[in-house]
Order: C-alpha cells, then structure tokens, then sequence
C-alpha cells in the first residue's frame, strides 16, 4: 500500500443555475487525516464526490497522486463509507463487509478481526434487517477498511450510532487507517471530533464551499476522548468553532 496524496486545482461544480463548489485548490497530504466541517448543505458531500470519482468538477482537476480518481477506484486503492450503509440485504455481516475486498480484487484478510474491531462480535451471520442502524453503519465501515484502501473517504461514517460506540469507534477505528497508510478525508459536524481525529480541518462556506479556515491539528498523545479536554485541544476546537461561527 503507497501512500497517496489529493490535489484540487480549481475545481468547481454546478448543478443547474445553483454553484455548489466554488474553485477550489487545495494539496492534501498523504498518509494524513483532514477533517472537512461547515455549515449544513454548503457542499462538503459533493467534494468528497468528486474526490471519489463519482462526481466530474465543471472546471479545474481533481487527482489522487498521479492518477485521476476513477483509476485510483479501478485498481481497489479508493474505499468510500455514507451516511447511508447501503449493505445488501441477502449478504450475512461477513459477507458484506469481505465484499469490499471483492470489487477492490484483493484478498479479505482479517474480516473476523475488523468485526469484533467494530463491535460486531457475535453477529457475523446476521443479515443486514436483522441488525439496529448503528450496527449496520459500523459493517458499512468495517467493509470500507477490509481492502487497506490508499484513499479512504468518510462521510458522516458514525452519525448513525449512539454516543457510546461513537465514541468507542472514535478512538479504536483512527488507529487502523493510520497505520495503514491511508490518506483520508472525513466529513463530520462534530468540532470535537474533527480534532480528535483528524490532522488537519478544513473549515467550509455556505454554498458554494470554499475554504475560511485551515486548521493544523499538532496533538501529542494517544487519540481518546481523554485528550479532548487538554488545553490544547480545547484551544483547537475553539478556534474551529470560531471559524464556522464567522461564516
């Protein structure tokens, strides 16, 4: 696995007569987790679209390393967790998530390892309509990790579970990427977490996005909810949520 670096060079996107994203040219660097946050429907979803692959921006490039996104999709080097887990209904827990190492053609090393990682234990048999919706978000999560992805997006990956296992994914699921070497871009609307997770926050407009901040995050120390409440990262999330209250 090559960590790989994403550069937008004055990308954009319309739908219609409505600009979602204003041009926008921003280096993310590899192996490094950048946190996007901003104000609902200001267009973080349809950057990380086009970062995916899954959007074409109306002007400018996107490109992960040397290559474009689809390329980067074909060979199994992108993995792409929603809102919505989108599981197939007919596939056991393991299956569903092994299938994330099918269609990136890789071998499904550790499935039963990443289940009980995610707190699925127990359930590895189970069918999608037999779990609750966080149970069904921490598969779709688990499925986008199966492959060791170099390009790993997150978009509002532990909305749908409660505070408990959030904050139990929160400190357990960073660990596997980084030491994986994925480059990662997460959307989340929590400051704290934002902070607690990522290197970097890139904090966003109204529509049409464009950058108002862009915040280094230099923490020391394990990555728990412990560090939230140090001076530091107190000062962080101030500075982001003054950030965002500015726009």
């Amino acid at each position: 696995m090559a960590s790989v670096d994403i550069e937008c060079s004055d990308a954009s996107k319309r739908f219609g007569a409505t600009e979602v994203v204003a041009p926008l040219s921003i280096a993310l660097k590899a192996g490094q987790t950048t946190a996007l946050v901003g104000p609902s429907g200001c267009g973080k979803s349809t950057i990380l679209r086009m970062i995916a692959g899954l959007e074409d921006p109306d002007t400018g490039t996107v490109m992960l390393g040397s290559e474009p996104p689809r390329a980067v999709a074909r060979r199994g080097g992108l993995a792409m967790a929603f809102q919505d887990p989108s599981l197939l209904p007919w596939r056991s827990v393991r299956a569903n998530i092994a299938l994330g190492a099918e269609l990136a053609r890789k071998p499904a090393k550790d499935v039963d390892a990443l289940i009980e990682l995610v707190g699925l234990g127990g359930f590895a048999g189970h069918r999608p309509a037999e779990l609750s919706g966080g149970m069904r978000q921490r598969a779709a999560i688990a499925r986008s990790l199966i492959s060791a992805p170099d390009v790993l997006l997150l978009d509002e990956p532990f909305g749908a579970v409660d505070a408990m296992t959030r904050r139990r994914l929160n400190t357990e699921l960073p660990p596997l990427w980084r030491s994986r070497g994925a480059t990662v871009v997460l959307i989340t609307h929590s400051v704290q977490e934002a902070v607690l997770l990522s290197d970097r926050v890139l904090v966003l407009s109204p529509r049409p996005a464009c950058i108002v901040a862009d915040i280094a995050v230099d923490l020391t120390g394990p990555r728990d909810a412990h560090l939230l409440e140090t001076t530091e990262a107190l000062a962080l999330s101030r500075e982001v949520l003054s950030a965002l209250e500015g726009v």
